[in-house]
């Protein structure tokens, strides 16, 4: 671990975490001295029949047990507080980081799994937290306590526990290790649920179409039986535990009764020879307090084991270097919406054989409406990818009003450039929350000017409130059509120089299409428009038009010149014409 990635987390909380040890270290002194008090009841007060002695330590006892409420109930407060604060804050990075990371750094991880780390995950690292700053500490200072007021009462009878403690952390270290890769495998499967609930819930009107509930029951099952299995498995190694650790208590107790028993009965009872009534009792409860303090912090390790699965997934996604980062000195000015791919070739990872795309050459002009066509995979939505850097060129350059993309400010070019993607997310809300996305302070005439580009606004009027109808989570009280039209006004709200249309009027009949389309040109003159289509109807009208395959750019012209001198389109028109 080059950082420790959870110190500022830690730093945040240092006044709750050290309140709640100072408080458990109290309340395990007024603790620990009760035994002591007891004892000297019992031999002081209750063999000599001195009520006075009786009244006197039984007062200390109480005065004792209240002070330790007390210190308990603070530090329960505090180490809550502090844990929930340390929880809540790594969180917020998770989710911060997140939001940071490229397409490529995603591709790495699951949706299930960044849920998993973001849920289950940091709650067991919030536990964990909570039991060290206020277990860990407590069991620590019985454990010292006990055994040295053991030692001082009598170092033969103490020796009893010393010669215990080395069996039970030996036996602990044996069954971790044994249960640690198996919660490893457990959390993985978590993943893998998650990613299947939430496939599953997102895509539910796909799975009753085609009735395959009961198919994706059973891919639920089997991550749930892994679960379980890996579960069961796991435990049952530290089901071991708790019998061993009862059996070596109640050993120990034995022991201490049996020599204990043996001593007092050798020096009479008297204090000035050996051992006594209240302090073979004393030694019993000291013996019970190591014993539960070991089992304690056994737990806490047990804990931790399986928390330590949980750390290191989160840190994996906080450590994970975002691999899209602004240069050193950003360019904070995107003033056209030129754009130019000089030489560029991608691909999606390093070590990959193919190229997505391959030496591509070209130029569009600022308030050019171009259009790109092109079968499935020859790539079309690679190539308006890297406009706003979702992804970075593998080799060449790719300039935005003349300056390399790499040299912009990330959050200042991608103001500048609207994406509507064919897989329109509308949120919960209103229409007015989803217009303002992109800008927040966009006014009435803004989103009235954009809907009525995008062809919204007849709808919208119709609805009850207008711009301020509710909206659905996903847009589910919409039909495809409507979210599409939503999708482009919200991004033509935003007034960006580049506008890029991922095959965004799929779900719209070919006169709206049409419609929308005029409105693009004609209100927006200055905007660079990029229209990806199946359809030569939608493309036809644009000033130019890509024609890709295979990674390549194998024509640019207007529709008429295309018609002439590329097959490939020729092709297309005449199949879809027919």
């Amino acid at each position: 671990m080059k950082v420790n990635v959870f110190k500022n987390s830690i730093l945040k909380v240092k006044k709750e975490s050290i309140l709640s040890m100072v408080f458990i270290l109290c309340e395990s002194g007024f603790e620990i001295f009760v035994p002591l008090i007891m004892a000297k009841l019992i031999d002081l007060g209750i063999e000599q029949s001195n009520m006075e002695s009786v009244k006197k330590y039984g007062f200390i006892i109480i005065g004792l047990v209240i002070g330790q409420a007390i210190c308990g109930a603070l530090c329960a407060y505090f180490a809550v507080k502090a844990s929930t604060m340390f929880a809540y804050d790594i969180r917020q990075d998770l989710f911060k980081k997140i939001q940071l990371f490229s397409f490529a750094n995603i591709d790495k991880f699951s949706t299930g799994s960044l849920v998993t780390r973001s849920t289950t995950d940091i709650a067991n690292i919030q536990r964990a937290f909570q039991m060290v700053i206020r277990g860990a500490i407590r069991g620590i200072g019985m454990f010292i306590f006990s055994l040295a007021l053991s030692y001082s009462i009598s170092v033969k009878i103490a020796l009893i526990f010393t010669a215990i403690v080395p069996l039970i952390a030996g036996s602990l270290i044996t069954i971790s290790r044994l249960a640690m890769p198996i919660f490893e495998k457990m959390f993985d499967a978590f993943d893998s649920l998650n990613n299947i609930m939430s496939e599953n819930i997102h895509g539910i009107r796909v799975v009753k179409t085609f009735n395959r509930e009961h198919f994706e029951f059973l891919k639920m099952k089997k991550s749930a039986d892994d679960i379980y299995d890996y579960s069961v498995k796991a435990e049952t190694y530290l089901a071991f535990w708790d019998p061993f650790m009862n059996l070596a208590m109640y050993a120990a107790i034995i022991f201490i009764s049996w020599f204990g028993a043996k001593a007092i009965i050798a020096s009479g009872n008297n204090p000035d020879l050996g051992l006594t009534t209240g302090k073979l009792m004393s030694l019993v409860t000291y013996g019970m307090q190591l014993l539960i303090s070991l089992m304690f912090m056994s737990m806490i390790y047990v804990m931790l084991v399986i928390s330590s699965a949980s750390i290191e997934r989160v840190k994996e996604v906080l450590l994970e270097e975002p691999s899209i980062k602004n240069c050193d000195s950003p360019v904070f000015n995107v003033k056209n919406g030129d754009i130019e791919f000089d030489n560029v070739s991608f691909k999606y990872k390093e070590d990959a054989k193919n190229r997505v795309l391959k030496d591509v050459n070209i130029k569009i002009n600022s308030g050019e409406m171009i259009g790109l066509i092109g079968g499935t995979g020859s790539g079309k939505s690679s190539f308006v990818n890297l406009i706003p850097r979702l992804y970075d060129v593998s080799t060449g350059v790719l300039k935005v009003a003349g300056v390399n993309v790499k040299d912009y400010d990330i959050r200042t070019l991608r103001e500048s450039i609207g994406i509507v993607l064919q897989k329109n997310v509308l949120f919960s809300g209103t229409i007015e929350s989803n217009l303002k996305l992109g800008n927040e302070h966009a006014t009435l005439s803004d989103m009235t000017d954009a809907c009525e580009i995008a062809c919204a606004l007849e709808f919208i009027e119709e609805k009850e409130g207008k711009f301020g109808a509710k909206v659905e989570q996903g847009g589910t009280n919409f039909s495809g059509g409507q979210r599409q039209r939503l999708s482009i006004a919200r991004t033509i709200v935003k007034k960006p120089k580049i506008l890029i249309f991922d095959d965004s009027t799929s779900a719209v009949d070919t006169k709206t299409d049409a419609k929308i389309r005029d409105g693009l040109k004609n209100k927006l003159p200055n905007t660079t428009k990029i229209i990806i289509s199946q359809r030569i109807i939608s493309l036809k009208d644009c000033d130019r038009i890509i024609v890709m395959d295979n990674g390549k750019i194998i024509a640019f012209d207007t529709h008429e010149n295309l018609l002439k001198n590329c097959d490939l389109y020729k092709d297309i028109n005449e199949v879809q014409n027919s």
